[in-house]
Formats: C-alpha cells, structure tokens, sequence
C-alpha cells in the first residue's frame, strides 16, 4: 500500500485578482532604469513613493494613495541627491519620513508634508555619510524606531542612530556587494545575501555572523 500524502485545501482556492479601472491606475510616470535590483518603489497607508528617470541627480515621487491617474510630468520631486537614487523605505513608525540611498554615497531622511507634496524638495531632515562608495541599500529596524541600516558597494553595513545622527556600528564580514537585507520580526537577526555567493545570518547588536550559508548555484 503506497503512502499518499494528505494536503489541507487552501480557503482562498477560489479567491482570484481584478486588475483595476484605469482611474485608479497611476498612469505616466518615468521609472528609473537605474536600481539595478533594489527596490524602485515604496508604499505605505498613505504614500506612494517610486524612483524616476531623471537628469543631474537621482529624484523620486511621491503621491498621495488616493491621487490616482496621470501623473504629470512636472509634478513636484524630491530631488536632493548628486547621483541616482538606488533605494527607498518608509519609516515604520512615522508614515511621513522616508529614508533614501544614492550613488552619491549618501543616506538622506526626508519628511514629507502631512497632503504630499506641493513643490520640489531640495533639502533633506538629515544628510548621512559613512560609506566610501554608492550605497545600494536601505533598511529600517522593525521595532526600535530612528535605527537605520545601509549597505554600500563598500561592502559595509552602518547602523544609523538618527537622533544623533552618526553610525553606531559597523558590520564589516562581506567580501563583496551586498545584494539584500532583511530582519527578523523582532529585528534581532539580519540576513543578508552577498554577491560572493553566501547567505549570512548576524546578529545586528555584536555584528557577529551567526551562520553563514553557501548557494553556489545562485
């Protein structure tokens, strides 16, 4: 008699997607070729931000949830960088504070205004600098807040205490571009994959790697 394995049918078996009415598209906007494979958009209950195509510096959108249809193409930006924008994340604990990355080796926090934007913001709440090269990643801490991460082609990961602004930490175990990051619930373990092949699971408060996993095929 052969065993037969027994599989629980999934209640949403029956559940399927509807593409939404183009009024309720986001509809003309230039999206950046430029991110390589970090995240070009960003959404919260209240905002959408996405990176754009832009001349003489790195810009990205941001647009109210509820401001469906054409985006114009001279609406207002946050565009305070030098060089292309390669990642962008909200703040979990304040839905109007946005962390973004850059070619130009910086991390800069933004605020955006409670209705969105009305002009171009040039001027960021916080300019942060400790990598030596473009910084491709960004991560907020899932529970503590004004803790952020950021990974550069430095192979570094700096761990920002925004309150005062300066690096508290650095993990310095890649021996190349880390490609992504990711916590934990509780944020007291990081992984993070490198291009040398290796998944690394740390432990952000000592920066003591864990275990370290090879994928050779990847």
């Amino acid at each position: 008699m052969s065993w037969r394995p027994q599989y629980r049918s999934s209640k949403f078996r029956n559940v399927y997607g509807k593409v939404a009415n183009r009024e309720h598209c986001f509809d003309g906007i230039p999206i950046t070729k430029n991110v390589h494979d970090n995240h070009f958009c960003a959404v919260n209950a209240r905002f959408l931000a996405i990176v754009t195509e832009s001349a003489g510096g790195g810009s990205f959108l941001v647009i109210p949830l509820e401001q469906t249809g054409r985006i114009e193409p001279n609406y207002p930006k946050v565009c305070g960088h030098q060089g292309n924008v390669l990642d962008i994340k909200w703040n979990p604990f304040i839905e109007t504070v946005i962390a973004s990355c850059s070619e130009d080796t910086s991390v800069r926090i933004w605020e955006i205004p409670e209705g969105g934007l009305k002009r171009n913001m040039t001027e960021a709440v916080l300019e942060l600098y400790g990598h030596s090269r473009r910084v491709g990643l960004v991560e907020w801490h899932p529970t503590t807040n004004n803790i952020l991460f950021s990974a550069g082609y430095d192979y570094k990961v700096l761990i920002w205490n925004l309150d005062i602004g300066e690096p508290v930490k650095m993990i310095d175990c890649h021996a190349d571009v880390i490609l992504c990051m990711s916590f934990n619930a509780d944020g007291s373990l990081l992984a993070t994959t490198c291009k040398d092949k290796r998944l690394r699971v740390v432990e952000p408060r000592s920066g003591r790697v864990l275990q370290v996993g090879r994928a050779a095929r990847h």
